[in-house]
């Protein structure tokens, strides 16, 4: 089904309006230059209903995204956050992935940006698995991309922008083709950075895990989450430069992002990465992501922010 073809609302401007009305004119500033800056946000189905998953995390990225490129959201953070809640809300969502999105109108054209009006909106659907169920514990393969990741200092790799995912999508589009299910971006320098849209880790055989550090690679949530709750169950991480033969010979690999969540890695450019299966650290900090998301056991209860 076309997205432009839906039932239910969109917040838009600080209105609900119905999804087929939520339009926008094709002179619109951001769809020529892609100065625009987004979060991709998820709500799960918990014990206590229907969950946002650090909601505010991703909120105040969203906020240092347009900070980083110079754009003034007009509403508060917190009417943001409550229009992610009220979309799920209303189109009767149990789970969901929620796209807010700041751009830049149609008030005027060229690269000068003059005049221009800031638009938000927060939509939110029905969207399963970023892989397949089975990829969860089977792992996917992965090849290393010939698109470099944007320098440092290029794109402002901080800001979570519309226009950084073109490199995202042809990185992507290039290990599809080559009959991989994802694409590892290295830096200008040839160090690993990160996937089209996630962060990896690497398990070695001294049992550490290891993470790019944050230079070209997105500061990302689940990323955050992951590392968190290795270090509470005693497990080392280090964030340090990775090269991809690094890569080759770790006895795990995983992805983290929201759409991806903790995906393992069983094949990186034809080499089998440890046992060619999801291995048991991915696999036990899997479960607790799982489980955090869904508000079962264990979990950190202010990472969940009820709907209602």
């Amino acid at each position: 089904m076309s997205f432009a073809n839906r039932e239910g609302v969109i917040w838009y401007d600080g209105q609900l309006v119905p999804w087929r009305e939520a339009q926008t004119h094709v002179l619109t500033h951001t769809l020529h230059y892609g100065m625009g800056v987004f979060e991709g946000v998820r709500a799960y189905n918990t014990q206590q209903g229907s969950c946002i998953f650090r909601l505010q995390e991703h909120t105040e990225r969203l906020y240092r995204s347009a900070h980083i490129l110079g754009m003034n959201i007009p509403f508060k953070p917190e009417q943001l956050i409550e229009a992610q809640k009220q979309v799920v809300q209303e189109n009767g969502l149990t789970e969901a992935y929620l796209r807010p999105m700041c751009f830049y109108g149609s008030e005027g054209m060229g690269l000068r940006a003059e005049n221009l009006k800031v638009h938000c909106i927060v939509a939110a659907w029905e969207w399963p698995s970023y892989m397949s169920p089975e990829a969860l514990e089977k792992g996917i393969r992965i090849r290393t991309s010939s698109y470099t990741r944007h320098h440092v200092n290029i794109t402002l790799c901080k800001a979570k922008a519309n226009g950084n995912y073109m490199n995202s999508m042809l990185a992507l589009k290039e290990a599809l083709d080559s009959g991989c299910e994802e694409a590892l971006l290295l830096d200008n320098e040839g160090y690993v950075a990160e996937g089209s849209g996630e962060n990896i880790f690497i398990v070695k055989e001294d049992g550490v895990i290891y993470t790019p550090e944050l230079t070209s690679c997105l500061e990302g949530i689940t990323r955050d989450t992951i590392i968190r709750f290795a270090r509470d169950i005693g497990l080392e991480v280090r964030e340090k430069r990775l090269t991809r033969d690094e890569v080759y010979i770790a006895r795990e690999a995983f992805f983290t992002g929201t759409a991806a969540e903790v995906m393992p890695i069983r094949e990186h450019d034809g080499r089998i990465i440890g046992s060619g299966k999801r291995g048991p650290v991915t696999e036990q900090l899997q479960t607790m992501y799982f489980n955090q998301v869904r508000g079962k056991g264990e979990s950190i209860p202010e990472w969940l922010t009820p709907v209602t």
